[in-house]
C-alpha cells in the first residue's frame, strides 16, 4: 500500500472527484481527514470511507479553516494536502453579477489559498509534504459561459507554480491537474446528456467525456515517492481536448472506414 501510515486531507471530498480521491487514498492505506460544507454529503462520505474523518468547513472562511486545519494536523501530522473545493456555474461575462464572481473566486482560489497556506506552515516545520491543486483545461483555455470559472482555475495554476518555486527548499512538493470534460454530480446539475453528447462528439478525440475514476488516480501518482522528482507542474487528463482541433464528423467517419 501506497500511503500507509500517511495523512491525507482531502477539501471538497464528499462527492464527485474529490469523493473518488478520497476513497482511493484509504484503499491503499491512508488516513482521510475530509473537509467539505455540505453536511448531507459529508456524512454519506464518512459511511462509505471506513475510518474517514469528516469535518464541516467552508474553505472560503479563512478562520474556519485554520482553526480547523489546526485540529486536524494536531490528530496526525498531514502528509499530503489535495486542495479540490470547487464550485461552477454558467452564466455569460455580461450577465455575471458581482456576487456570483466574488462567490466563485473566493472558493474556487481564495479558499485554495487559505487551505494551502494553513497546511503548509505545518509542512513546514517538518520540512516536508506534497500539496496537489485541483486546477482545470479551463484554466489553460477559456471556455464561453465561465468567464468566473476560468479566472479562477487560471488563478490556480499560477498559485501551484508560485508555491512550488518558493516551497521546494523546504521540502515540499506542489502540483496540479487540469481535467477537462468530466461527468460529475456537479456537471450534471449543469449539463443535459444531450449537451454532453454534443460537446463530446465536437471536441473530445477520445469520444467520451472523463469519468471520476479518470481523475483520481492522477492525484494519487502526483501525490506519491514515484512523482518525488516532479513539482510545479499541470497535469492535463482531458481526452485530448487540448491537443488541438478535433476533426469534422464526416471525416473522422472517412477515417474510420479506412481501416
Amino acid at each position: 500500500m501506497r500511503f500507509k501510515e500517511k495523512h491525507v486531507l482531502v477539501t471538497g471530498g464528499a462527492r464527485g472527484i474529490g469523493f473518488e480521491i478520497a476513497r482511493q487514498f484509504a484503499s491503499e492505506g491512508a488516513a482521510v481527514s475530509i473537509f467539505d460544507f455540505n453536511e448531507e454529503n459529508l456524512d454519506k462520505a464518512g459511511k462509505l470511507i471506513p475510518n474517514a474523518k469528516t469535518y464541516s468547513v467552508d474553505v472560503s472562511n479563512k478562520k474556519q479553516v485554520f482553526s480547523t486545519v489546526d485540529i486536524v494536523d494536531a490528530v496526525k501530522p498531514i502528509d499530503i494536502l489535495i486542495n479540490n473545493a470547487g464550485i461552477a456555474e454558467e452564466t455569460p461575462f455580461l450577465e455575471i453579477e458581482e456576487e456570483n464572481w466574488k462567490r466563485i473566486l473566493d472558493i474556487n482560489l481564495t479558499g485554495m489559498f487559505f487551505v494551502a497556506q494553513a497546511v503548509c506552515r505545518k509542512m513546514v516545520m517538518r520540512k516536508k509534504g506534497v500539496v496537489v491543486n485541483m486546477a482545470s483545461k479551463n484554466g489553460l483555455d477559456g471556455e464561453f459561459g465561465y468567464a468566473h470559472y476560468n479566472a479562477s482555475k487560471g488563478g490556480v495554476v499560477m498559485l501551484t507554480k508560485t508555491m512550488a518555486l518558493e516551497l521546494g527548499h523546504l521540502g515540499i512538493r506542489v502540483n496540479a491537474v487540469c481535467p477537462g470534460y468530466i461527468q460529475t454530480p456537479m456537471s450534471m446539475e449543469i449539463d443535459s446528456p444531450e449537451f454532453t453528447q454534443k460537446f463530446v462528439d465536437t471536441f473530445i478525440p477520445l469520444e467520451r467525456a472523463g469519468i471520476v475514476e479518470d481523475v483520481a488516480p492522477a492525484f494519487l501518482f502526483l501525490a506519491s515517492d514515484e512523482s518525488s522528482f516532479m513539482t510545479g507542474q499541470i497535469m492535463v487528463l482531458d481526452g485530448g481536448q487540448l491537443a488541438g482541433q478535433k476533426p469534422a464528423k464526416d471525416l473522422l467517419d472517412r477515417m474510420k472506414k479506412s481501416f
